[in-house]
């Protein structure tokens, strides 16, 4: 897997830079684009919340990025902060709970596979997105910063306060939870 918390070979002079000209601050959000919207995604019921809120983390990086400092946090575990922090925000404003959306795998463009590929892919992406919604918060989370986010243990581990190896022993239960609920569902992985 992939580490999508890499960071970009410029980026503290990009955020210096862009504390005084906005205008830099677009390599930045480039970079972290996807990361944010996915893992946005993964914690709230639709596509137009997800843009709002993206929009306005994003939004609340630039306008408090000059407090930013490199020696206290690396930036993509203070940007998912900010992006944890604004979800939270939201998800208390709205007083309901519905990290995940059942669709949200479903909106995702696929390959063009066969329609019975189709149906039997959404129906165990149904099954699964289901599962999850059973989850506590705190595993619901940790699975989206991880999966969805790309985020690794460390990162996590600096986000939610937990000890890496704790994120890490969470994430194998949680996993093995699934997995072992899908297949007493007949979701064969």
């Amino acid at each position: 897997m992939r580490d999508f918390a890499t960071t970009l070979p410029n980026e503290l002079a990009l955020i210096k830079q862009s504390v005084v000209d906005s205008s830099a601050f677009a390599a930045i959000y480039d970079h972290y684009f996807s990361r944010i919207y996915n893992y946005v995604r993964y914690r709230v019921h639709d596509a137009d919340t997800t843009d709002d809120l993206t929009s306005l983390i994003f939004e609340r990086v630039l306008i408090n990025l000059a407090s930013y400092h490199p020696d206290k946090a690396p930036f993509a575990a203070w940007l998912f902060a900010i992006a944890r922090n604004t979800i939270n925000d939201h998800l208390r404003a709205q007083r309901r709970r519905q990290w995940l959306s059942l669709d949200v795998i479903r909106d995702w463009a696929v390959n063009e596979p066969s329609p019975g590929d189709t149906v039997s892919q959404r129906e165990i992406q149904s099954d699964l997105l289901a599962a999850v919604a059973r989850l506590g918060s705190r595993e619901r989370d940790i699975i989206a910063l991880k999966f969805a986010g790309g985020l690794t243990n460390r990162r996590i581990a600096e986000l939610t306060g937990l000890s890496e190896s704790n994120v890490g022993v969470i994430l194998y239960r949680t996993v093995r939870r699934l997995r072992t609920e899908l297949e007493a569902h007949g979701v064969e992985l």
